[in-house]
């Protein structure tokens, strides 16, 4: 006997397996959401080691979940924008460019978290 599965009725339910489902594709089908998500789950084992405290474990964290939002949201651009037209559009290609230019900003933002942490942790500070 198979129970008939209902959909979910709260919203907020619904929309947490939105976001999963949204993350399940992307790690499965984007190259670039799919290193990230690696890295988050490298760093969630490697930050225990490396962190000088709590509070730098949690920054170290938010750091890359970050870097994994955002290259989510690079994507969900890029292919909105593939969607919108295939030609060469320098408008749309700067659109693009601008994504890519977050992600790249966010990595930043893990290099010095992660390095500052590394120097406090190693005394190299």
């Amino acid at each position: 006997m198979q129970i008939p599965v209902k959909a979910p009725t709260d919203p907020l339910w619904a929309a947490t397996l939105n976001s999963m489902g949204g993350l399940t594709y992307g790690i499965r089908t984007e190259r670039a959401v799919r290193q990230e998500a690696i890295v988050f789950v490298i760093g969630l084992a490697v930050g225990v080691l490396v962190a000088p405290s709590v509070g730098w474990y949690v920054a170290m964290i938010a750091a890359l979940l970050g870097t994994l939002a955002v290259e989510l949201l690079n994507t969900a651009v890029e292919k909105l924008a593939d969607r919108v037209t295939r030609e060469k559009d320098v408008v749309i290609g700067r659109v693009k460019d601008f994504g890519s230019a977050a992600v790249f900003c966010m990595l930043c933002v893990d290099a010095l978290t992660w390095g500052a942490a590394l120097a406090l942790r190693f005394h190299w500070l």
